[in-house]
């Protein structure tokens, strides 16, 4: 049996990432997942930092080929009438601001993975991981769609597989911060509802928001307290879309009423919701295991970072073994430095989304966070843009016959 370098579970976009940058460095890599031809519940919307990442990694060309819309300003529409426009200017070699939808960027990032060298197992589940004499993680037990099951022998086993990782379970993550606040949220696919860029609204103990996406289509979201959401949805769906939309852009100033611009589109696909969940900050490493994306690290998606998150974090891992796969540094010690600087890069938004997922903003209010969310993403652009400057890292050195791979030889 083929022994893998990294097992990576999960082929969304924080794990696609991870395996494809792995892959390029020559790792041997497979990422499994039941499927990543389907939507899930996601905002799209990248901001800078994430719109950098795919450009240096040389992907974002594809995403605008799959016809993603160039965004070029956002609209932020307060509860005292005022609507406040702020463009967004080519920088860097970027264009502006893009939010793919997620049965464009998940493949096309696996897609990569693969053709750099990852192995797909698409269409299995992880059902359990085993562990060696020591204890350490040294593998996946998967199960296909015959049902049979078998294992996946890994140095390393990153679970990128959600919230709800099954790898964060299995070893028991400790989780370091657990928020309180979070969003119930409705949203649905709309064509006929042109937006200017992004749109955010917020309103009475609600927010809105219009992004454009692919195929023409507005994905259209409406937000509140998950007992409001829930209490709405009893009237049925499309009732419970338009009170929200109403209560997010009460005073409309500059354009027509929020709920009127939706009612006029055609919906396009399935009308979707999430529950909402409270922020998660798990610690995301340990023997032979790591987590990325929301598996390590959540946050509410009413400030739309999660994706940037996911892409910023699957760099930061893939540094640290990379680090110590190369005898820079000892796995524990090049592991703690992603853990550090995933934390550092976090806290500010982390904190400021908690306060906006309270919902009980006032216009005074809501524009300090905004103002906080904005100045919070200046450290992590930073980070990203001092890379620019550094070369794509060279692919380990291929290995003799019955020479000790460096994931084999780690400390």
């Amino acid at each position: 049996m083929t022994r893998h370098d990294v097992v990576v579970v999960g082929g969304r976009v924080a794990g696609a990432a991870t395996a494809l940058l792995l892959a390029r460095a020559g790792l041997r890599v497979m990422v499994i997942d039941r499927s990543v031809e389907r939507d899930t519940v996601s905002t799209h919307a990248l901001m800078r930092a994430g719109v950098l990442q795919l450009a240096r990694w040389g992907l974002l060309d594809d995403v605008v080929t799959a016809g993603t819309p160039v965004v070029h300003r956002s609209w932020f529409h307060y509860p005292d009438h005022e609507a406040l426009p702020v463009d967004i200017r080519p920088s860097l070699g970027v264009e502006g601001l893009y939010a793919p939808r997620r049965v464009v960027l998940d493949p096309l990032l696996l897609e990569a993975a693969q053709a750099a060298g990852a192995d797909l197992g698409l269409g299995h589940s992880v059902t359990g991981l085993f562990h060696d004499r020591g204890g350490r993680v040294s593998g996946v037990v998967m199960r296909g769609p015959d049902g049979r099951e078998r294992r996946v022998n890994a140095t390393l086993v990153v679970g990128a597989d959600g919230l709800r990782s099954v790898v964060a379970d299995a070893v028991d993550a400790p989780v370091e911060e657990q928020g309180r606040h979070a969003s119930g949220i409705l949203y649905r696919y709309l064509d006929g509802v042109p937006a200017d860029g992004y749109e955010w609204f917020y309103g009475d103990t609600a927010a809105a928001g219009l992004i454009p996406t692919n195929d023409g289509l507005t994905c259209a979201f409406v937000s509140s307290t998950p007992v409001r959401v829930r209490a709405l949805r009893a009237q049925g769906f499309t009732t419970a879309f338009a009170q929200l939309a109403r209560a997010a852009h009460p005073h409309p100033a500059l354009s027509e009423p929020l709920a009127d611009r939706l009612r006029a589109g055609r919906t396009s696909g399935v009308d979707r919701g999430w529950a909402g969940s409270p922020a998660l900050t798990r610690v995301p490493h340990g023997p032979g295991w790591a987590l990325v994306g929301d598996a390590g690290h959540f946050k509410d998606p009413i400030t739309a970072h999660g994706i940037t998150d996911a892409l910023r974090d699957a760099e930061l891992l893939v540094d640290a073994i990379l680090s110590f796969t190369s005898g820079l540094q000892a796995e524990q010690d090049a592991m703690e430095v992603y853990h550090r600087t995933r934390n550092q890069l976090s806290r500010r938004l982390l904190d400021v989304t908690e306060r906006v997922a309270a919902y009980d903003w006032t216009a005074p209010t809501v524009r300090t966070l905004l103002r906080e969310v904005s100045a919070s993403m200046a450290q992590e652009i930073e980070h990203i843009t001092d890379r620019l400057s550094l070369p794509q890292r060279a692919p380990l050195p291929l290995h003799p016959a019955g020479a000790p791979h460096p994931m084999e030889t780690s400390s």
